[in-house]
């Protein structure tokens, strides 16, 4: 039963770091791409 148990929090503690990372990468590459677009639109705009 132990055994059990601490193997599920494991699981559950590697699939909830991994969303995080999943997530935080993500909202990095739209800003990424927000600035990229931002930059040239201004170049553009001159």
């Amino acid at each position: 039963m132990t055994r059990r148990l601490i193997a599920l929090l494991l699981l559950a503690g590697t699939a909830t770091l991994a969303a995080c990372n999943t997530v935080a990468g993500a909202g990095q590459d739209i800003s990424k791409g927000g600035h990229a677009i931002t930059n040239s639109a201004e170049k553009h705009s001159d």
